[in-house]
């Protein structure tokens, strides 16, 4: 049986969709192509697919699995709680390049759930050592670092400056809800939450902010922050530019902007 299709008969046993399983790892499209075998999986992708579905890579690689040395431990391990598992991780041997993916994965979520215990329970001490531990896995999922390091900001005698520093950038989410609040007709929150961003010549943050303006009948503003954004946005920033200089009585400019539309 060729890759492709032990992967989708996985895919099947498990009862997941082909979205389901991409997740964030691949595209739908991609995921299809592997499966009819028109296309073939990085080493990564192919790991990444394998945890989701609870298969050691050489399932998908070879007519008979090879069993790691870590199976049944892994097993064990997805039998119980993330937070349970911490200590049973600790048995794994290395090197396994089965099942090494998946018990860095697994390790580091075991360990900032013990550590979000332990901060509930006032155990700061441990919940830091926790979260050292946990530092020390290398996923490579940004999302699960940022919990961590947000979590390790809860605890006193954190370098917080080195910290901030370490912690990725707010702005896209920012900008995402400054984008939904104009979308309601709150231009006051949208501007709020464009200021707390932290680059300020991203055209996309001149366009929201524009528009906020413009939203809030500060027609001038609102058209300088249009024109720094028009390079990027000419389709967008030109009739919202027309519109701001005949509300600023500068016809000569509206009439331009007319212009450039045809």
């Amino acid at each position: 049986m060729e890759l492709g299709e032990k992967l989708r008969q996985a895919r099947q046993e498990a009862g997941l969709s082909q979205r389901q399983l991409c997740g964030e790892i691949i595209t739908r499209n991609m995921l299809s192509q592997i499966e009819h075998g028109t296309a073939r999986p990085s080493m990564d992708t192919l790991q990444a697919l394998a945890a989701r579905l609870g298969k050691p890579v050489s399932f998908f690689l070879e007519e008979k699995a090879v069993m790691s040395p870590n199976q049944e431990l892994m097993e064990q391990v997805r039998r119980v709680s993330p937070a349970e598992s911490w200590l049973l991780l600790k048995e794994f041997r290395k090197p396994d390049p089965v099942l090494e993916w998946e018990w860095m994965c697994r390790s580091f979520l075991s360990g900032l759930l013990a550590a979000q215990q332990a901060v509930k329970e006032g155990k700061l001490r441990y919940a830091q050592r926790l979260l050292e531990e946990a530092a020390e896995f290398d996923h490579g999922i940004g999302e699960l670092e940022r919990q961590r390091l947000l979590l390790l900001g809860r605890i006193p005698g954190t370098d917080l400056k080195a910290l901030v520093k370490a912690l990725p950038s707010l702005d896209e989410e920012l900008l995402l809800r400054a984008e939904a609040a104009l979308a309601d007709k709150d231009a006051q929150r949208a501007v709020d939450l464009l200021m707390a961003a932290e680059d300020r010549e991203n055209p996309e943050w001149e366009l929201l902010l524009g528009r906020s303006r413009m939203m809030q009948q500060n027609y001038e503003e609102a058209a300088d922050y249009l024109q720094r954004a028009e390079k990027a946005y000419p389709g967008i920033c030109m009739p919202l530019l027309e519109d701001c200089f005949r509300e600023l009585g500068d016809f000569k400019k509206a009439y331009e902007y007319a212009c450039k539309q045809r």
